[in-house]
């Protein structure tokens, strides 16, 4: 990965419906060669699709929440996760250290959503033993972009 691809990535992760050709005279390249770079990054992992980001709270999912999530054993971790990759309310799964498992962050409409949640689904997969849950008030910040260049340099 060069500086041109990190250029790139940080364009598309301000704004993923650019025009290729917008893109290509931000960096001095042809549209094809763009696209073409493009094509390679996502190829190889490094750009995992392109997405809307959704407002949740524009959405309706009023609450944010982080829950911590003890499992009884290592073995449980498989049942877990899937349970985890099969609950569209999880939007975060953190394996962690400390005393805790795993962190998850959720998002719910509200508390009841919340407390249906974490009591029906989340304390009903495999080996869950106990959960601690902290509400986010605000989020004055929340990105998955990665500064892949900063001040014009690469990182």
């Amino acid at each position: 990965m060069d500086s041109i691809d990190r250029i790139l990535l940080d364009a598309v992760q301000a704004d993923g419906r650019r025009a290729l050709s917008a893109l290509a005279a931000e960096v001095g390249l042809s549209t094809s060669a763009v696209n073409e770079r493009l094509r390679r990054l996502a190829a190889e992992g490094v750009l995992a699709g392109t997405h809307g980001h959704v407002d949740a709270r524009r959405a309706g999912f009023d609450v944010c929440a982080f829950v911590e999530v003890l499992l009884a054993a290592p073995g449980d971790d498989a049942g877990f996760i899937a349970g985890c990759l099969g609950e569209p309310q999880v939007q975060e799964c953190h394996h962690v250290t400390g005393d805790w498992s795993y962190l998850l962050k959720v998002r719910a409409r509200n508390t009841g959503d919340l407390e249906r949640l974490i009591g029906r689904r989340i304390k009903s997969w495999p080996g869950v033993v106990r959960t601690r849950t902290t509400l986010a008030l605000s989020s004055p910040k929340e990105t998955s972009a990665l500064p892949c260049v900063r001040g014009g340099e690469p990182c």
